[in-house]
């Protein structure tokens, strides 16, 4: 199947934790569907070399400051009009510890990107959306949410908060006509997975390289998941690692 991505034409689309793996990938794949992007990152030399090349919107934005999200918001409404589509995607991995060894000031930095950024995000786009009758959010999660994995409590945590932060979104917003989803992409081949290859804790940091899917994948799954073709996902999270998800998308098994 090849997406069709033609009712992203003109959309306002924000992008978090865009300067770089699958946040940038998803940026060159908006802005190919002739969507109005906006790209939010901490990264501002890495976010400026991106819409240079992309032709979208630099917005220097911390997630984790609540204020530093509706500034973001503000702007990109500002320059392209109302927010159509925000892209969850920021997120950080470390710390990896034992929870016995785990910086406790590191752990609460994990959670205020991760989650508080996933609820800043929400708290900041859902309002317009719902006031306008439409809108879609999504949040890029992990199969963390759901297996404990040594080393990886403040992330696998943060996952299962985002993952639920969407799901009470999806019961309090969808009757005012905005679509909120989450999706897993799997392990995937960005600078992520070098931290937690090198790290050497648990069997995640021992897959092989080949093992992890290209960041356009999930990029394009973003793109599909703004489309009325992804309607019956609504309010559910949509994996890559699912075969008939790579069929719909015309990716590889």
């Amino acid at each position: 199947m090849t997406v069709n991505t033609t009712e992203l034409r003109g959309k306002t689309v924000l992008i978090t934790g865009a300067s770089r793996g699958i946040g940038a990938e998803a940026a060159r794949a908006f802005a190919k569907a002739g969507a109005q992007v906006g790209i939010a990152a901490r990264s501002t030399e890495s976010l400026e070399a991106l819409a240079a090349e992309t032709g979208t919107l630099a917005l220097p934005c911390d997630v984790a400051d609540y204020a530093s999200v509706t500034e973001a918001i503000a702007r990109i409404e500002g320059h392209f009009g109302p927010l159509d589509v925000l892209i969850n995607n920021a997120g950080v991995i470390d710390p990896i510890a034992p929870l016995a060894e785990a910086d406790p000031d590191a752990w609460g930095k994990l959670i205020d990107i991760n989650v508080k950024g996933v609820f800043h995000g929400l708290r900041a786009a859902l309002p317009g959306m719902m006031a306008r009758g439409g809108g879609t959010i999504i949040t890029v999660g992990s199969g963390a949410a759901y297996n404990p994995l040594e080393g990886w409590s403040a992330y696998c945590t943060s996952k299962a908060g985002a993952l639920m932060l969407g799901r009470v979104a999806d019961v309090e917003a969808r009757g005012r006509g905005v679509r909120v989803l989450s999706l897993s992409p799997g392990t995937v081949a960005t600078d992520m997975q070098h931290a937690i290859r090198d790290s050497g804790i648990n069997a995640v940091s021992r897959l092989d390289w080949s093992a992890h899917v290209p960041p356009e994948w999930p990029a394009l799954a973003l793109v599909w998941m703004c489309t009325a073709d992804a309607d019956d996902w609504v309010g559910r999270e949509v994996s890559l690692r699912e075969q008939p998800i790579r069929k719909r998308l015309g990716l590889p098994a």
